[in-house]
């Protein structure tokens, strides 16, 4: 299991830690009652039982060591926990714009690094929350500056979808299916390139480029940011059920807050952006 953030791509379990995983390259093996899996190219897959519902992978029998939702409860906690104080700090501290973008690049690197990583390195993934908190709290403090109130709205905002997700993913009216995971997949690559390209036009045309940042255009491309967020949380909720479900190792309970918490800032740093061009165009 790792992140869900739309910049990387997603490896899925890993077999050499013990349980059934669901990497698109592996060969069924003799003895693996998840080798005829039909959804084995989707990281999110579950097996189905004769007459369980759909959605609910059998529950593994408790064994040491394996992860827990206290598990991961607790390291999203200290991971999210983090970035708020991080946060709290940049913005006491009134930190400038420049040391922010050097905070995200080496939270980007750090993220970057877990990503490709076979294990969860949890010296690497609070590093990331920590220099990530520092962005965050300095960009906020920035557009809070010009739009009273943003941050605030845009915290609040977040924690709405985090817990409309969670009601909907529970109550089983958003199904993460194979389907599911492709059209996000297809539409965050989409996402993630008109928003090079509106960087690239950005950077070297001066303005806003292609105009996705701003006015009605702007709008609605933060509206469909913050929707994708929204896609992304509900694989994340996912591949936590399916960790517990399976007997995922604990240690993997460290890659399902890293990705939770990735996701988070995806939805905040969106609603952020909305919100700022809702009030700046009143």
């Amino acid at each position: 299991m790792r992140s869900s953030n739309p910049v990387f791509s997603r490896r899925g379990f890993s077999r050499d830690n013990g349980y059934a995983g669901f990497d698109a390259t592996q060969q069924p093996q003799a003895g693996n009652p998840y080798a005829t899996n039909p959804y084995a190219t989707n990281p999110y897959a579950q097996p189905q039982t004769a007459g369980a519902p759909q959605g609910f992978p059998p529950v593994a029998p408790p064994a040491a060591g394996r992860m827990t939702m206290d598990d991961v409860v607790t390291r999203t906690g200290m991971t999210l926990g983090l970035v708020v104080v991080m946060a709290a700090v940049a913005w006491v501290t009134d930190m400038t714009l420049g040391l922010a973008i050097g905070a995200m690049l080496v939270a980007f690197v750090l993220g970057l690094v877990q990503s490709f990583k076979r294990k969860p390195s949890p010296a690497l993934i609070l590093g990331y929350a920590a220099f990530e908190g520092l962005f965050l709290g300095a960009l906020s403090n920035y557009v809070d500056s010009w739009v009273n109130g943003a941050a605030m709205q845009a915290v609040l905002g977040t924690m709405a979808v985090f817990a409309g997700v969670l009601i909907m993913y529970k109550a089983r009216i958003i199904r993460v299916t194979r389907r599911f995971y492709r059209y996000v997949m297809a539409a965050a690559i989409g996402f993630l390139l008109l928003t090079s390209v509106n960087l690239l036009f950005a950077v070297f045309g001066g303005g806003d480029g292609l105009g996705f940042r701003s006015g009605g255009l702007g709008i609605l491309f933060g509206i469909v940011g913050v929707v994708l967020g929204a896609a992304f949380l509900a694989m994340d909720f996912k591949q936590v059920e399916d960790g517990i479900a399976y007997g995922a190792p604990r240690e993997e309970s460290w890659l399902a807050a890293f990705g939770l918490t990735m996701t988070l800032v995806w939805i905040y740093l969106e609603l952020l952006r909305l919100v700022s061009i809702l009030q700046s165009s009143d």
